[in-house]
Protein backbone atom coordinates (compact mmCIF):
# COMPACT_ATOMS: atom_id res chain seq x y z
CA UNK A 1 0.00 0.00 0.00
CA UNK A 2 1.00 3.97 -0.50
CA UNK A 3 2.64 5.02 2.36
CA UNK A 4 1.03 8.57 1.39
CA UNK A 5 -2.09 6.57 1.21
CA UNK A 6 -1.74 5.23 4.63
CA UNK A 7 -0.34 8.44 6.52
CA UNK A 8 -3.48 10.54 4.88
CA UNK A 9 -6.14 7.89 6.05
CA UNK A 10 -4.45 7.97 9.69
CA UNK A 11 -4.81 11.62 9.51
CA UNK A 12 -8.87 12.01 8.61
CA UNK A 13 -9.04 8.97 11.97
CA UNK A 14 -6.96 11.70 13.96
CA UNK A 15 -9.39 14.56 12.48
CA UNK A 16 -12.50 12.47 13.46
CA UNK A 17 -11.65 12.16 17.07
CA UNK A 18 -13.00 15.48 18.55
CA UNK A 19 -16.50 14.03 17.43
CA UNK A 20 -15.46 11.21 19.61
CA UNK A 21 -14.20 12.69 22.56
CA UNK A 22 -12.99 16.29 24.49
CA UNK A 23 -10.50 14.16 26.83
CA UNK A 24 -7.25 16.36 26.67
CA UNK A 25 -7.99 19.35 24.66
CA UNK A 26 -6.11 22.76 25.69
CA UNK A 27 -9.63 24.43 26.37
CA UNK A 28 -12.23 22.64 27.61
CA UNK A 29 -16.04 23.91 27.73
CA UNK A 30 -16.21 24.14 31.58
CA UNK A 31 -19.01 26.59 32.92
CA UNK A 32 -18.19 30.35 32.95
CA UNK A 33 -16.38 31.55 35.85
CA UNK A 34 -16.62 34.90 37.56
CA UNK A 35 -14.80 36.94 35.96
CA UNK A 36 -10.88 37.69 37.34
CA UNK A 37 -10.26 42.00 37.87
CA UNK A 38 -6.32 41.03 36.66
CA UNK A 39 -7.59 39.39 33.57
CA UNK A 40 -9.97 42.25 32.88
CA UNK A 41 -7.35 44.51 33.63
CA UNK A 42 -5.17 42.70 31.20
CA UNK A 43 -7.36 42.53 28.22
CA UNK A 44 -8.29 46.07 28.46
CA UNK A 45 -4.91 47.13 28.50
CA UNK A 46 -4.24 45.33 25.26
CA UNK A 47 -7.49 46.47 23.60
CA UNK A 48 -5.99 50.07 24.53
CA UNK A 49 -2.55 49.02 22.61
CA UNK A 50 -4.61 48.07 19.90
CA UNK A 51 -6.15 51.22 19.17
CA UNK A 52 -9.42 51.16 21.50
CA UNK A 53 -10.52 54.45 21.45
CA UNK A 54 -9.79 54.68 17.24
CA UNK A 55 -12.01 51.61 16.95
CA UNK A 56 -14.43 52.58 18.99
CA UNK A 57 -15.29 55.76 16.87
CA UNK A 58 -14.77 53.66 13.16
CA UNK A 59 -18.26 52.71 11.53
CA UNK A 60 -17.34 50.36 8.95
CA UNK A 61 -13.93 48.36 7.82
CA UNK A 62 -12.76 47.63 4.40
CA UNK A 63 -10.03 44.84 4.00
CA UNK A 64 -8.66 42.27 1.53
CA UNK A 65 -6.84 39.52 2.47
CA UNK A 66 -4.81 37.12 -0.14
CA UNK A 67 -2.79 33.77 1.34
CA UNK A 68 -2.03 30.03 1.14
CA UNK A 69 -3.67 26.67 2.47
CA UNK A 70 -1.54 24.04 3.68
CA UNK A 71 -1.12 20.78 2.44
CA UNK A 72 -3.55 17.93 3.67
CA UNK A 73 -5.70 20.74 5.41
CA UNK A 74 -8.44 20.53 3.13
CA UNK A 75 -8.66 16.41 3.60
CA UNK A 76 -9.82 17.35 7.18
CA UNK A 77 -11.80 20.61 7.20
CA UNK A 78 -13.24 20.60 3.76
CA UNK A 79 -15.90 22.67 4.48
CA UNK A 80 -14.48 25.00 6.44
CA UNK A 81 -11.90 25.39 3.81
CA UNK A 82 -13.93 25.47 0.83
CA UNK A 83 -10.61 25.44 -1.31
CA UNK A 84 -12.67 26.10 -4.85
CA UNK A 85 -13.77 29.32 -3.50
CA UNK A 86 -11.79 30.71 -0.49
CA UNK A 87 -9.18 32.20 -2.22
CA UNK A 88 -7.94 36.01 -2.35
CA UNK A 89 -11.15 37.91 -0.99
CA UNK A 90 -12.99 41.29 0.29
CA UNK A 91 -14.35 41.71 3.42
CA UNK A 92 -16.63 44.49 4.87
CA UNK A 93 -16.68 44.77 8.59
CA UNK A 94 -19.66 46.32 10.24
CA UNK A 95 -18.72 46.16 14.55
CA UNK A 96 -21.07 47.86 16.14
CA UNK A 97 -23.72 45.23 14.67
CA UNK A 98 -21.48 42.21 14.57
CA UNK A 99 -21.29 41.97 10.80
CA UNK A 100 -18.83 40.74 8.79
CA UNK A 101 -19.64 40.25 4.81
CA UNK A 102 -17.03 38.06 2.88
CA UNK A 103 -16.46 37.95 -0.82
CA UNK A 104 -14.16 35.10 -2.11
CA UNK A 105 -12.73 34.72 -5.43
CA UNK A 106 -10.99 30.84 -5.69
CA UNK A 107 -10.45 28.24 -8.52
CA UNK A 108 -14.47 27.41 -8.45
CA UNK A 109 -15.89 31.22 -9.18
CA UNK A 110 -16.95 33.59 -6.46
CA UNK A 111 -18.46 32.78 -3.06
CA UNK A 112 -20.38 35.42 -0.82
CA UNK A 113 -20.75 35.63 2.82
CA UNK A 114 -23.17 37.67 4.97
CA UNK A 115 -22.90 36.89 8.68
CA UNK A 116 -24.82 38.80 11.60
CA UNK A 117 -23.92 37.54 14.98
CA UNK A 118 -26.80 36.47 17.09
CA UNK A 119 -27.12 35.48 20.68
CA UNK A 120 -26.32 31.82 20.03
CA UNK A 121 -29.83 30.54 21.30
CA UNK A 122 -31.99 28.73 18.84
CA UNK A 123 -34.33 31.33 18.86
CA UNK A 124 -31.26 33.84 17.42
CA UNK A 125 -28.25 31.58 16.16
CA UNK A 126 -27.22 34.27 13.78
CA UNK A 127 -28.12 35.85 10.26
CA UNK A 128 -26.28 34.11 7.60
CA UNK A 129 -26.79 34.66 3.76
CA UNK A 130 -24.46 32.75 1.42
CA UNK A 131 -24.07 32.66 -2.58
CA UNK A 132 -21.81 30.55 -4.82
CA UNK A 133 -21.36 32.07 -8.37
CA UNK A 134 -24.49 34.40 -7.68
CA UNK A 135 -26.74 31.26 -6.28
CA UNK A 136 -28.00 31.21 -2.81
CA UNK A 137 -27.23 27.98 -1.04
CA UNK A 138 -29.23 26.16 1.61
CA UNK A 139 -26.43 23.60 2.27
CA UNK A 140 -26.45 23.11 6.00
CA UNK A 141 -22.28 21.90 6.48
CA UNK A 142 -21.62 24.66 4.17
CA UNK A 143 -23.76 27.22 6.09
CA UNK A 144 -22.65 26.64 9.49
CA UNK A 145 -18.79 26.78 8.30
CA UNK A 146 -19.55 30.12 6.38
CA UNK A 147 -20.70 31.44 10.01
CA UNK A 148 -18.22 30.35 11.56
CA UNK A 149 -15.33 31.50 9.24
CA UNK A 150 -17.50 34.46 9.38
CA UNK A 151 -16.93 35.37 12.96
CA UNK A 152 -13.23 33.79 13.40
CA UNK A 153 -11.90 36.71 10.89
CA UNK A 154 -13.63 39.36 12.70
CA UNK A 155 -11.83 38.02 16.04
CA UNK A 156 -8.33 37.76 14.07
CA UNK A 157 -8.33 40.87 12.65
CA UNK A 158 -9.32 42.63 15.84
CA UNK A 159 -7.95 40.39 18.54
CA UNK A 160 -8.80 42.26 22.23
CA UNK A 161 -10.95 44.65 20.34
CA UNK A 162 -13.60 42.15 19.21
CA UNK A 163 -13.92 40.82 22.47
CA UNK A 164 -12.97 43.70 25.26
CA UNK A 165 -16.91 45.55 24.48
CA UNK A 166 -18.60 42.49 25.08
CA UNK A 167 -19.28 41.67 28.67
CA UNK A 168 -17.71 38.16 28.96
CA UNK A 169 -16.14 36.22 31.50
CA UNK A 170 -12.39 36.12 32.41
CA UNK A 171 -9.43 34.61 33.67
CA UNK A 172 -6.17 34.56 34.16
CA UNK A 173 -4.41 31.55 32.89
CA UNK A 174 -0.32 31.91 33.37
CA UNK A 175 1.85 32.64 30.74
CA UNK A 176 3.46 31.36 27.79
CA UNK A 177 5.76 32.03 25.16
CA UNK A 178 4.67 33.10 21.84
CA UNK A 179 7.27 33.21 18.88
CA UNK A 180 9.96 33.44 21.48
CA UNK A 181 7.93 36.68 23.10
CA UNK A 182 6.82 36.08 27.11
CA UNK A 183 2.83 36.37 27.13
CA UNK A 184 0.56 36.45 29.57
CA UNK A 185 -2.60 34.38 28.94
CA UNK A 186 -6.52 35.68 29.23
CA UNK A 187 -9.36 32.99 28.87
CA UNK A 188 -11.98 34.41 27.32
CA UNK A 189 -15.88 32.35 27.55
CA UNK A 190 -17.02 33.36 24.61
CA UNK A 191 -21.04 33.99 24.20
CA UNK A 192 -21.92 33.77 21.81
CA UNK A 193 -19.30 31.60 20.27
CA UNK A 194 -17.49 31.69 16.37
CA UNK A 195 -20.93 31.18 14.54
CA UNK A 196 -24.38 29.53 15.04
CA UNK A 197 -23.46 28.31 18.26
CA UNK A 198 -23.90 29.43 22.07
CA UNK A 199 -20.26 29.10 23.65
CA UNK A 200 -16.58 28.60 22.69
CA UNK A 201 -13.45 29.49 24.44
CA UNK A 202 -10.69 31.71 23.86
CA UNK A 203 -6.90 32.77 25.33
CA UNK A 204 -5.73 35.49 24.13
CA UNK A 205 -1.55 35.74 24.44
CA UNK A 206 -0.92 39.17 25.46
CA UNK A 207 3.07 40.28 25.01
CA UNK A 208 4.27 41.54 28.83
CA UNK A 209 6.78 43.95 27.26
CA UNK A 210 4.22 46.03 24.82
CA UNK A 211 0.83 44.69 25.21
CA UNK A 212 0.29 43.68 21.42
CA UNK A 213 -2.06 40.16 21.44
CA UNK A 214 0.02 38.30 19.61
CA UNK A 215 -1.41 34.62 19.37
CA UNK A 216 -5.40 33.46 19.92
CA UNK A 217 -6.57 30.16 20.53
CA UNK A 218 -9.97 28.88 20.05
CA UNK A 219 -12.39 25.92 20.14
CA UNK A 220 -14.27 25.05 17.49
CA UNK A 221 -17.91 24.25 18.61
CA UNK A 222 -19.83 26.60 15.43
CA UNK A 223 -19.31 23.23 12.80
CA UNK A 224 -20.32 19.86 13.71
CA UNK A 225 -16.92 18.67 11.79
CA UNK A 226 -14.44 20.58 13.96
CA UNK A 227 -16.30 20.37 17.16
CA UNK A 228 -13.82 19.58 19.89
CA UNK A 229 -10.92 21.07 17.88
CA UNK A 230 -8.59 23.55 18.72
CA UNK A 231 -6.70 25.82 16.46
CA UNK A 232 -4.54 28.98 17.27
CA UNK A 233 -3.66 31.84 14.99
CA UNK A 234 -0.54 33.80 15.42
CA UNK A 235 -0.60 37.66 14.46
CA UNK A 236 2.57 39.28 12.79
CA UNK A 237 3.82 42.71 11.19
CA UNK A 238 1.56 44.94 13.17
CA UNK A 239 1.08 48.59 12.06
CA UNK A 240 -0.71 51.30 12.92
CA UNK A 241 -3.38 52.68 10.49
CA UNK A 242 -6.25 55.22 11.33
CA UNK A 243 -5.26 54.71 15.19
CA UNK A 244 -5.41 50.95 15.37
CA UNK A 245 -2.92 48.47 15.28
CA UNK A 246 -3.38 46.00 12.76
CA UNK A 247 -1.88 42.20 12.17
CA UNK A 248 -0.61 42.66 8.75
CA UNK A 249 0.19 39.21 8.25
CA UNK A 250 -1.73 35.99 10.29
CA UNK A 251 -0.44 32.31 10.25
CA UNK A 252 -3.30 29.46 11.52
CA UNK A 253 -2.92 26.05 13.12
CA UNK A 254 -4.57 23.52 14.12
CA UNK A 255 -3.42 22.43 17.91
CA UNK A 256 -5.92 19.34 19.13
CA UNK A 257 -6.49 16.63 18.32
CA UNK A 258 -4.03 16.85 16.18
CA UNK A 259 -0.70 19.47 15.21
CA UNK A 260 -1.43 20.46 11.97
CA UNK A 261 -0.19 23.73 9.77
CA UNK A 262 -3.39 25.11 8.29
CA UNK A 263 -3.08 28.58 6.65
CA UNK A 264 -1.05 31.44 6.20
CA UNK A 265 -2.73 34.87 4.93
CA UNK A 266 -1.80 38.56 4.50
CA UNK A 267 -3.29 42.21 4.55
CA UNK A 268 -3.58 43.19 1.20
CA UNK A 269 -5.76 46.42 0.96
CA UNK A 270 -7.27 48.50 4.26
CA UNK A 271 -9.27 51.41 4.71
CA UNK A 272 -11.98 52.36 7.34
CA UNK A 273 -15.54 54.65 7.55
CA UNK A 274 -17.38 54.66 4.16
CA UNK A 275 -20.39 55.29 5.24
CA UNK A 276 -22.55 52.32 4.38
CA UNK A 277 -25.23 50.23 5.97
CA UNK A 278 -26.25 46.91 6.62
CA UNK A 279 -28.15 46.11 3.27
CA UNK A 280 -24.87 47.39 0.85
CA UNK A 281 -23.59 44.05 2.61
CA UNK A 282 -26.94 41.70 2.40
CA UNK A 283 -26.79 40.59 -1.20
CA UNK A 284 -24.76 38.76 -3.38
CA UNK A 285 -22.32 41.59 -4.79
CA UNK A 286 -21.08 44.15 -2.50
CA UNK A 287 -23.20 47.48 -3.57
CA UNK A 288 -22.51 51.39 -2.74
CA UNK A 289 -19.79 52.48 -0.82
CA UNK A 290 -19.15 48.82 0.56
CA UNK A 291 -18.45 47.72 -3.01
CA UNK A 292 -15.07 49.39 -4.35
CA UNK A 293 -11.82 47.32 -3.25
CA UNK A 294 -10.05 47.93 -0.10
CA UNK A 295 -7.57 50.50 -1.05
CA UNK A 296 -3.98 48.74 -1.27
CA UNK A 297 -1.61 48.72 1.85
Amino acid sequence: MNPAHISRRNLLAAASLPLLTACGTPLPLLPAPRTDADAATRLLASAQVHGLAAYRQISDINVSYDGQWRPLINAVQPEVVDAGYRGRSQERLLPAAGVVAQSYTGPQGRKQVFWRRGDGSAARPGELDLWYGGQPSADPARRSASALVAECYGLFLLGPLWLVDRGLPLQMAGSERVNGRLCDVVQVWLSPGLGQVASDRVAVCIDRDDGVTRRLRFTLEGFAGTRGAVAEVDTFDHQRRFGVLWPMRSYEEVVHPLRLPAHDWHVTGLDVNRGYGVEALQGPVFTGAALAPAAPV
